[in-house]
């Protein structure tokens, strides 16, 4: 499907947050009502058979996967920095560019089983996608899919996550960031 409409939604800020980087700004195409409904449908009907989770990472993917799970007829789990959420936490730490962070879920946020739809704006390098992942197995859950407004395909993300066995689909691409 060309998503070139809501590609264009996307606003490109150069040199942020630092010289040579082209960021992407989602805010723009949420600010669009017509443009982020287009984006929920689209997101939705990639989706691969019944979930019973969808995983939003933090925070831009707390706004998709909510919107999700509505239509999915499914719960919202949230992946947050750790030392966030309230209660017994499961965290799973990763490599940053300099030094390493945790994200963290509720221990009890998942079954043993669960389906669960992981859901963000953009996948860039993939580390946080990939934590996310590790920890969401290490709670029981089936993560066979992951899906982003956008993807950076130079940058690797979604390649890692395939090589970890998840399929990953994203409306929009940007090449060379």
């Amino acid at each position: 499907m060309n998503n070139d409409d809501l590609k264009a939604r996307i606003r490109t800020i150069p040199d942020f947050p630092k010289p040579g980087i082209m960021f992407r700004d989602i805010t723009t195409l949420l600010l669009d009502a017509h443009g982020l409904k287009t984006t929920i449908d689209r997101m939705v009907a990639a989706v691969d058979g019944p979930v019973d989770l969808v995983a939003g990472i933090e925070a831009r993917g707390f706004l998709f996967a909510a919107a999700l799970a509505v239509p999915l007829n499914a719960g919202v789990l949230l992946i947050r920095k750790d030392g966030k959420l309230p209660g017994a936490t499961i965290a799973e730490e990763y490599a940053l560019e300099y030094g390493h962070d945790r994200i963290a879920m509720h221990a009890d946020a998942c079954a043993p089983g669960a389906r669960v739809l992981l859901i963000d704006d953009l996948i860039a390098t993939g580390g946080t996608a990939r934590a996310a992942v590790r920890l969401l197995r290490k709670a029981g859950a089936v993560v066979t899919q992951a899906h982003f407004v956008v993807d950076l395909p130079d940058l690797g993300g979604a390649d890692a996550l395939r090589a970890d066995g998840v399929e990953v689909r994203s409306l929009v691409a940007f090449a060379g960031d």
